[in-house]
């Protein structure tokens, strides 16, 4: 393990050269112009431009949207710093002066600063080479709001054609008054399932329910019934949700449609418990279409999204270490497991390290008028990943880019040919 003051050291300097308005100017460029999911051409393209002038090999179309930059700088490990690109179909409410250009799609998960902080990243840590030796690759994702990105670049090569990582490194801006890094060693990000669930009914008209099988009303039972599988089939100390997020049926009041859609999301941490979890899903939806007399067993489709992320304990602390150097030993701390998901885990390949932390971002006037007595309470008032309403103070934008310099620099560190920066 690199000392973490000497680390913290070379990073400030590392990062001292900086241009806080052109970084700033990139991030309001990218949030005017939002993009979703394998839709990020525009972003992709502002990257890799950075990239290029940067003096990384790039390569763009990576699982069709996807940039990868490559900076080979003599010997010494292999870094992956990685940040995803989409935007999410949400119309924005913040009011501000670069908000969004293109209707009913914003950067409401922050993915815009997360691309800001890795051009930084990737500019500064070019800018210094002579001060540390390795191989640094540099992964722009599409698509991690669908929960495919990373599968899809894995599934195009993204191991296979470009330097295999011994390290991988990435963050996530949050909720939070700024100025905090919280790390979490281990199990840091819940598993994520998705289900679609199409419960066949018999329709007719509905003033004659009963020559139909009404699926409406089953579909409501199932609903009513999921309520009690985390409240009554899930140990107390064991992590789940189960949110029906759709359920469409019909298309006018006196119609009783054939059949009701249900789409489902599951979040678990432990791979029996989300076996419990999906096997008690499907008996409540089997049970209640036969206790209906539905004319055929219901469609249940599993989309498996994305796993568990578990930090590695012993990288997650080398890198806390760094940021406390940096920022403040009371910056950093732990905030616990999250029942969010993340495919950021499925770039690292089995067996190799990775980490994965958090840089807050709540505007100090937004934080003290939310109300709330403690840390948890304040994090639930203030707008969130995926709100209308979410808004990163630009006071994250310099220091978002030190976070990964500095993690990255922790792997360098020691092998480059000079620590005078």
């Amino acid at each position: 393990m690199s000392d973490p003051a000497e680390v913290a050291r070379l990073a400030r300097g590392v990062t001292s050269g900086l241009k806080r308005a052109d970084l700033e100017d990139f991030y309001r460029d990218l949030h005017r112009h939002p993009e979703l999911s394998f839709r990020e051409h525009r972003t992709a393209a502002r990257l890799a431009g950075r990239l290029r002038a940067a003096g990384f090999e790039v390569t763009e179309g990576v699982a069709r949207t996807g940039v990868v930059g490559v900076l080979a700088n003599g010997d010494g490990p292999v870094v992956w710093l990685r940040g995803d690109m989409d935007a999410l179909p949400v119309r924005e409410a913040t009011g501000l002066d670069y908000a969004s250009t293109v209707d009913g799609v914003m950067h409401a998960c922050g993915h815009d600063l997360h691309i800001t902080w890795l051009a930084g990243a990737a500019e500064a840590l070019a800018a210094a080479r002579a001060t540390w030796s390795g191989t640094l690759v540099v992964v722009g994702q599409p698509a991690e709001e669908a929960g495919g990105g990373a599968a899809a670049m894995v599934a195009d090569g993204v191991h296979r054609r470009f330097p295999r990582p011994d390290v991988l490194l990435g963050q996530h801006v949050a909720p939070g008054l700024t100025g905090f890094y919280p790390h979490t060693p281990g199990l840091t990000l819940s598993a994520s399932d998705d289900l679609e669930v199409v419960v066949h009914g018999v329709g007719g008209h509905g003033s004659r329910p009963e020559s139909t099988v009404d699926p409406v009303v089953t579909a409501a039972f199932v609903v009513t019934r999921f309520q009690g599988v985390v409240a009554r089939e899930v140990a107390a100390n064991e992590s789940v949700v189960l949110t029906v997020g759709r359920f469409h049926a019909g298309t006018k009041p006196n119609v009783i449609p054939a059949e009701a859609r249900l789409s489902l999301n599951v979040r678990t941490q432990d791979a029996k418990v989300r076996e419990r979890v999906l096997a008690a899903i499907r008996r409540i939806v089997e049970g209640e279409c036969a206790t209906a007399g539905c004319p055929e067993p219901p469609g249940i489709t599993l989309i498996p999204g994305c796993p568990v992320t578990v930090n590695d304990a012993a990288l997650d602390e080398e890198i806390a270490a760094v940021h406390r150097e940096l920022f403040g030993a009371d910056t950093v701390f732990d905030f616990g497991r999250a029942m969010g998901s993340e495919d950021f885990s499925l770039l690292a390949p089995d067996g190799v390290p990775y980490d994965y932390w958090y840089v807050t971002s709540t505007p100090a006037e937004v934080w003290e008028a939310a109300p709330g007595e403690d840390l948890a309470q304040k994090v639930d008032a203030v707008p969130g990943n995926h709100s209308p309403l979410f808004a990163p103070d630009l006071s994250v934008v310099l220091p978002g880019v030190c976070t990964l310099v500095s993690a990255a620099l922790s792997r360098f560190a020691g092998t480059g040919a000079g620590a005078g920066v």
